[in-house]
């Protein structure tokens, strides 16, 4: 039997604050703002698998409200799906894609994809990440943030 998840999130950008995506730290002038490290990539990631496997999502599994979750590393919460999620289930591939007007996403997504590979456990060749533009429209199109769409497929083990 096999599971197709979904998973996606948002964050605006802020001031002093570090920029993650997919546990790798991008080089610009803004974070995003997040209760955790608003790794939103990772974020997406969680949540498409937590889909899949029907286990809820990152807000009822690490709420913001809880301080221990407060600045923690998205790496460390993905691994947490991850265990919950392999319980049952074995991740085939996952796809992602980042829409992020800025910053220029292209010379880091090999490592966006080792890491996230590293951290599924995966054959780098089963994990994707696209970045596109929302060329110029909305929240993103703006510069307000980064949004990212991901998709994954579980195989019942």
């Amino acid at each position: 039997m096999y599971r197709i998840g979904v998973g996606y999130d948002s964050h605006r950008f802020a001031d002093n604050r570090k920029l993650f995506l997919g546990g790798v730290e991008i080089p610009y002038e803004k974070g995003l703002l997040g209760h955790s490290d608003a790794d939103v990539l990772l974020h997406a990631v969680s949540d498409a698998l937590l889909g899949a496997a029907n286990l809820g999502d990152i807000g009822e599994l690490f709420p913001d409200t809880d301080d221990k979750y407060k600045n923690v590393s998205s790496v460390v919460l993905l691994e947490k799906v991850v265990e919950l999620v392999r319980e049952k289930w074995d991740i085939v591939n996952i796809d992602n894609v980042i829409v992020a007007q800025f910053p220029k996403l292209s010379p880091y997504k090999k490592k966006m994809v080792n890491k996230i590979a590293e951290i599924l456990e995966l054959s780098t060749d089963c994990v994707s990440i696209k970045a596109s533009t929302n060329e110029k429209m909305g929240f993103v199109g703006r510069g307000e943030g980064i949004a990212v769409i991901s998709n994954v497929l579980l195989r019942r083990k």
